[in-house]
């Protein structure tokens, strides 16, 4: 009798370790202000003034970088989209984008190696701006950047 209440006990404390790992690795938004690695977020927020860095994160929905803010992501995979204005620069490398990358009046931005899904969107940027190697679903649209840009190897489904 005493064999099949351990296997119960041993049972639920496996159980309860999954769920505790489990809400370790996934909350539903967050903001970052630091590094963040592997780990599942719903939504991502990157306040004014603030570097973030992204190395292997999942975001179910959006990530939307603010005033004077810096985001470097490599190796993600966000569901949504990236909307970043006024930023002071967005790095995505080697990522996975299910909606569009917008990134408006800020300093400056690279998209290399990634798949979007959607558009990658560039308007009145001040600095250099870099798409190359991506495969991308929508258009890319680069309009009134004062810093220059580099458009090149890209697989296009809609128009440049």
């Amino acid at each position: 009798m005493l064999k099949p209440i351990r296997l119960l006990i041993l049972m639920l404390a496996a159980l309860g370790a999954t769920v505790g790992v489990y809400s370790v690795l996934y909350a539903n938004d967050a903001t970052c202000t630091g590094a963040i690695g592997v780990q599942r977020f719903e939504n991502l927020e990157v306040p004014a003034g603030v570097a973030c860095t992204l190395n292997g994160t999942c975001i179910d929905g959006n990530i939307k970088v603010y005033n004077n803010a810096t985001l470097t992501a490599d190796e993600i995979i966000v569901g949504g989209n990236i909307q970043a204005e006024n930023a002071a620069s967005v790095t995505v490398n080697s990522s996975r984008i299910g909606g569009s990358v917008q990134i408006k009046q800020g300093g400056g931005a690279t998209v290399d190696q990634t798949q979007v899904d959607g558009d990658i969107q560039l308007e009145l940027n001040s600095r250099a701006l870099r798409v190359t190697f991506n495969h991308v679903g929508g258009n890319i649209q680069v309009f009134q950047n004062h810093g220059g840009a580099t458009i090149s190897d890209n697989v296009i489904s809609g128009n440049l």
